[in-house]
């Protein structure tokens, strides 16, 4: 079936992190589910894995935004309040 390899093989160069574990979610689905050949399993597996990379990427520099937001009030509220005093 020609479909389900085209279905997994497509590019990944511009999904978002929503679009990617929308995408996730139904690989999986569909490698639970059974019914598919060895190589479109395999397909599927890689896309996973692909997919899965994708929102590990999404979600680390998530943290790293956080974190950089949450470091910055704490420096300007420590050094503002008590230097007019």
């Amino acid at each position: 079936m020609t479909s389900t390899t085209d279905d997994v093989t497509g590019s990944t160069d511009a999904l978002g992190y929503e679009q990617a574990r929308d995408e996730l979610i139904e690989v999986v689905r569909r490698l639970e589910t059974g019914g598919t050949t060895l190589e479109e399993s395999l397909a599927l597996w890689e896309r996973g894995e692909e997919l899965a990379k994708i929102c590990r990427r999404w979600l680390d520099g998530a943290r790293a935004r956080l974190d950089a937001a949450l470091a910055g009030p704490e420096t300007d509220d420590e050094t503002g309040p008590e230097d007019d005093a």
